[in-house]
């Protein structure tokens, strides 16, 4: 059953809106639109001029998956785009039209794919859809097993005071997954990902027990992973309040400094989609940045 709407505007078809993309949670399509359509004041301004990354579900999160970067054929004219360029692409192309999300119809248009996961780097462009610099400096906590989002809030403290003595301002937010990232806005001193794996090969130094900044599954195991690698222009970073792709649909959820402080259990930051709304609409976006 197709369904036109109107959106800011926009004209758009959804389809297929009673089907169960989480069978585990019952939640549909209908819902996963909803969610976008609600969260969107404070998730847009975390993708505006960033090019998107997305991963699709057309059969749900039990069925099969794949990233899309290329905006599709089907694309409709008004949804923005930047022709950009990707070396070493696995599909040997030079350029791929990214889609941009600067509005509620582009995210509302994505959210009927089925593209649940919405990804984007560290930069923007600008109005001619140029590259431009490195805006976000980010680091990616990964816990290996048994370690889990407890043992990372734990070296997000530690990265956040290490953050501070170099004058940067770190905002936590969980990957909606197993970890959780710090962001912090970057003034460009140097190369975002040089300085990343400074910064994690001293506190894997510091607390070697605790924390390793290589990605050697063999050294993991109880420990948190720093990934710095996420910095490199052509890696993307799920996107603040986007969902994952779980038995429960989780978000990817901003955290206040004091919810990191004294995490406990795993399930104290563990968020759905209705828990990140009603956070929402209680605190705003705690992940907005002066």
């Amino acid at each position: 059953m197709k369904v036109p709407v109107k959106v800011d505007g926009r004209e758009l078809t959804l389809s297929n809106l009673d089907k169960v993309l989480y069978p585990e949670y019952g939640f549909t399509k209908a819902e996963i639109i909803d969610y976008y359509s609600r969260v969107a004041p404070v998730l847009l301004p975390h993708l505006q001029g960033r090019p998107l990354t997305v991963k699709r579900y057309p059969n749900g999160v039990t069925g099969q998956s794949f990233f899309e970067k290329n905006a599709p054929d089907h694309t409709p004219g008004w949804v923005r785009r930047a022709n950009l360029p990707v070396p070493g692409s696995t599909k040997n192309r030079e350029t791929i039209d990214f889609a941009i999300v600067d509005d509620l119809p582009t995210l509302i248009y994505y959210a009927n794919l089925a593209a649940l996961e919405l990804h984007v780097p560290q930069w923007r462009v600008d109005e001619d859809g140029q590259a431009l610099p490195p805006d976000t400096l980010v680091f990616d906590l990964d816990p290996g097993p048994p370690a889990t989002i407890v043992e990372c809030t734990r070296v997000a403290l530690m990265l956040r005071e290490t953050l501070k003595e170099e004058g940067l301002t770190a905002v936590p937010k969980t990957s909606g997954n197993k970890g959780m990232q710090l962001y912090a806005d970057w003034d460009r001193r140097e190369e975002p990902s040089a300085y990343a794996k400074r910064l994690a090969q001293l506190l894997a130094k510091e607390h070697p027990g605790e924390i390793v900044s290589v990605m050697t599954r063999k050294l993991r195991p109880g420990k948190v992973f720093i990934d710095w690698s996420q910095n490199n222009p052509a890696k993307t970073t799920v996107a603040p309040y986007s969902l994952r792709a779980r038995e429960r649909p989780t978000v990817s959820t901003p955290l206040t400094w004091k919810e990191v402080e004294s995490c406990e259990d795993p399930h104290d930051l563990d968020f759905t989609a209705p828990d990140v709304l009603a956070r929402v609409e209680k605190r705003g976006d705690l992940f907005r940045r002066a």
